[in-house]
């Protein structure tokens, strides 16, 4: 399908050491989103007043990270990123090989670290996209670019806004 190989071929291109965070989603109940210009990222909650911590305790996937290239090809249109259900879309290279578990990030004000806990995707992804966005993004090559995107826990509390470089952070 050339519109995947070209999708691919853009996505590859994402920034490898420095980014942007191009938008952030808050969800304060399940099912629902806001989109903010600006959040507080803490030790405790994540971002804060997003049901995380009700929805999802594991203290390893308190932020989920997608990547706006990837987000841009499954969902066709920019209304539509938020329903992916991530916090943070961002214009940087998530592959495994350039940011392992265990990397950190400067966005704004906070410092978060890349996790191992993997992230798939979900019955609601599939609803919102389709299967075969799920199977692309699950897809050999799609794992790792991790087109579904990250998981992340905040390891410094702080600011973060549309617009902020993201960028590798020295552990």
């Amino acid at each position: 399908m050339p519109e995947l190989e070209d999708g691919l071929t853009e996505i590859s291109r994402s920034p490898r050491d420095e980014g942007t965070i191009e938008l952030i989603v808050r969800r304060p109940i399940k099912g629902q989103r806001e989109l903010i210009d600006e959040g507080q990222l803490t030790l405790d909650e994540g971002l804060s007043g997003d049901c995380w911590k009700q929805h999802d305790p594991h203290p390893d996937m308190q932020i989920n990270i997608m990547n706006v290239r990837s987000v841009a090809l499954v969902a066709q249109e920019r209304e539509r990123w938020h329903l992916a259900g991530d916090q943070l879309f961002v214009d940087l290279d998530l592959s495994e090989a350039n940011l392992p578990p265990g990397t950190r990030l400067a966005l704004g004000t906070a410092v978060i670290e890349v996790t191992d806990q993997p992230h798939t995707g979900c019955d609601k992804f599939v609803a919102r996209f389709g299967m075969d966005a799920m199977r692309f993004v699950n897809s050999p090559i799609g794992r790792q670019m991790q087109l579904r995107g990250i998981n992340a826990k905040v390891v410094q509390s702080g600011v973060v806004r549309r617009g902020d470089i993201v960028r590798k952070h020295p552990s």
